[in-house]
């Protein structure tokens, strides 16, 4: 056995039955309204069985939080019977389900939302071609968020999900009430690190509340983060290690890092000595588990990660590939599948969304 193969226990009783994961990936296969289609759940049936656990697309808690066509939602209890049938999909052979909740923020535009300004914890563009400026959120509008993304927990709980993953990360709407860039606020929502984390520290509080006040047994609670922003101001490495320090003293199951390459090094000249994964687990000091991720191809590539990582996250190779867990548990590597040809799009469930996610993050692997 090694040990991609073991199992692990969160703090809140839920156990995977190995030490890999299905990663968050965009796949706008919702229908317009947000609802689980039958193609959605045929690509996740595709995928699920083998790995440890799936964590979702990212599904909005609020309407105006929605950041592209074909989003799943949880903003109303009319989501629980498809989220439901989405959970059960996934829930096969031992499999966990968990659902990612997530707000786009100033991350979406006027036409995704159907003539509704974007919203930000400031009137801040992003520094994206064509950014709309976003309308600042007033203190009641950021309870009212924090409420909303409770009710998604809730909902998550009933539609038969065993956590919900919160999406702090990829620029969205948490990560922006943490950064400098997009947060110039000056309450008690933003100004120095410790304000900027104040939205953070009551939403997960606001979440793991929620689950720790239910009957539900063995459902866990992630919070996902990106380390570095390039925009000036912008997160840093020293902010990210105050984030990571602050969050894994919560009542959180475990952290997961958003990385393109899980061996990357920091841009700043005092975090060049090791990976940014390898500061972060080091920071978190066995305090919670910590998800790695990366551009996993390989068994060598999962275990390297597993250096600094509990749980590593395989997103494009089980696109490309959907039985790359048990190959790699298998010793049969050499059939993995690489590339993604034309014709294979239908047999695993590959639509133009996933496509185009594919593209951006990999084109070396389309053919």
């Amino acid at each position: 056995m090694t040990i991609i193969d073991k199992t692990l226990t969160f703090r809140r009783g839920l156990t995977l039955k190995n030490r890999v994961v299905m990663a968050p990936m965009t796949t706008k296969m919702s229908f317009y309204d947000g609802v689980v289609t039958q193609d959605e759940l045929k690509y996740y049936s595709l995928r699920t069985g083998e790995v440890g656990a799936i964590i979702t697309a990212a599904a909005n808690v609020q309407d105006n939080g929605k950041g592209w066509e074909g989003e799943l939602s949880v903003v109303s209890d009319q989501f629980i019977p498809s989220l439901s049938r989405l959970s059960s999909t996934i829930k096969r052979n031992g499999t966990k389900a968990i659902l990612q909740l997530f707000h786009a923020g100033r991350m979406t535009d006027s036409g995704v939302l159907r003539g509704v300004q974007p919203v930000s914890a400031s009137a801040i563009a992003a520094e994206r071609p064509n950014a709309e400026i976003p309308r600042a959120l007033t203190e009641d509008e950021i309870f009212d968020l924090i409420e909303d993304f409770k009710k998604a927990t809730e909902r998550a709980i009933k539609a038969g999900f065993d956590g919900v993953e919160i999406h702090g990360a990829n620029t969205y709407i948490i990560q922006q009430f943490f950064s400098p860039h997009s947060n110039r606020r000056e309450d008690q929502w933003g100004g120095s690190i410790e304000k900027r984390f104040n939205f953070i520290n009551q939403l997960v509080d606001a979440v793991t509340e929620v689950v720790d006040n239910s009957n539900v047994q063995d459902f866990i609670v992630g919070y996902r983060f990106s380390p570095e922003e390039y925009e000036e101001p912008g997160i840093k490495m020293s902010d990210t290690l105050y984030l990571v320090d602050k969050l894994a003293d919560k009542k959180l199951d475990y952290l997961h890092i958003s990385l393109g390459d899980f061996k990357r090094v920091s841009v700043s000249e005092d975090y060049k000595e090791k990976s940014i994964m390898q500061y972060v687990h080091e920071k978190i000091n066995g305090r919670v588990p910590l998800i790695g991720v990366g551009d996993i191809r390989t068994k060598q590539d999962a275990e390297d990660t597993l250096t600094n990582a509990e749980i590593v996250a395989v997103g494009r190779s089980l696109i490309i590939d959907p039985h790359w867990t048990s190959k790699v548990l298998e010793g049969k590597e050499d059939t993995i599948r690489r590339v993604l040809v034309d014709q294979d799009r239908e047999e695993l469930m590959i639509g133009n969304g996933v496509v185009d996610f594919l593209s951006i993050m990999m084109p070396d692997r389309l053919r």
